[in-house]
């Protein structure tokens, strides 16, 4: 976190060059929390092998500044993106955003693309029923409250009508939960004991996405 407040206050190449081995420190400490999290995962996620090295699931600190107005070269965060392939996922996946007063976890699909969006919209058509089972158990809502409604679509998708009875979901391009934490919750001496309980009650909605796309 130290790091990373120093980044937003000075983000450009020659003061990255001059504290490499800052980043170098904070960047060693993020691999070994991610580390923890995947053999935390692995116990009840059975897609997730305990050995997957840690450096195939964090995000790289250079930003791609070709199509953006802002040229600034360091992101102000580690992401840590985990799931059978690392942070290249393929299907669902969990994610851990680490950044100065706007941290928070998340899993799902994320924008998932043609085939696999298709594949989890006819299985929220045939299996309702599991799907509310998932999303509105009232810990779950609770802790995730409801599905992100980014890039939602204002009509129905192709092949359904407007007064399906799921059709707000239906509507939906990307299926994700998000929990925003704490400073604290990422660094405290509990912190992985408490994202891998955060993401074991996330499991059955994975799940679900995981069963959709197979």
């Amino acid at each position: 976190m130290t790091f990373l407040k120093s980044v937003a206050e000075n983000n450009n190449r020659e003061w990255f060059q001059d504290h490499k081995s800052e980043y170098t420190a904070a960047r060693e400490n993020v691999l070994d929390f991610t580390g923890k999290v995947i053999k935390g995962l692995a116990r009840f996620d059975p897609s997730i092998p305990s050995d997957l090295p840690a450096k195939d699931c964090v995000m790289r600190i250079y930003r791609d500044i070709r199509f953006s107005k802002d040229k600034s070269p360091l992101k102000t965060n580690f992401g840590i993106a985990i799931s059978s392939a690392g942070k290249n996922f393929k299907g669902p996946g969990y994610y851990v955003h680490i950044k100065p007063g706007e941290c928070f976890i998340a899993g799902g699909s994320w924008f998932p693309p043609a085939d696999e969006l298709k594949s989890i919209r006819q299985e929220i058509d045939y299996n309702a029923e599991d799907w509310h089972r998932v999303i509105d158990d009232p810990e779950f809502v609770s802790l995730f409250g409801r599905p992100d409604t980014e890039g939602k679509l204002r009509t129905a998708p192709k092949g359904y009508t407007p007064d399906h009875p799921e059709i707000e979901f239906l509507k939906l391009k990307s299926f994700t939960m998000l929990r925003k934490v704490s400073e604290r919750d990422l660094t405290s001496d509990e912190s992985v004991e408490y994202v891998t309980g955060m993401f074991e009650k996330l499991y059955p909605f994975m799940l679900f996405l995981r069963n959709a796309i197979s």
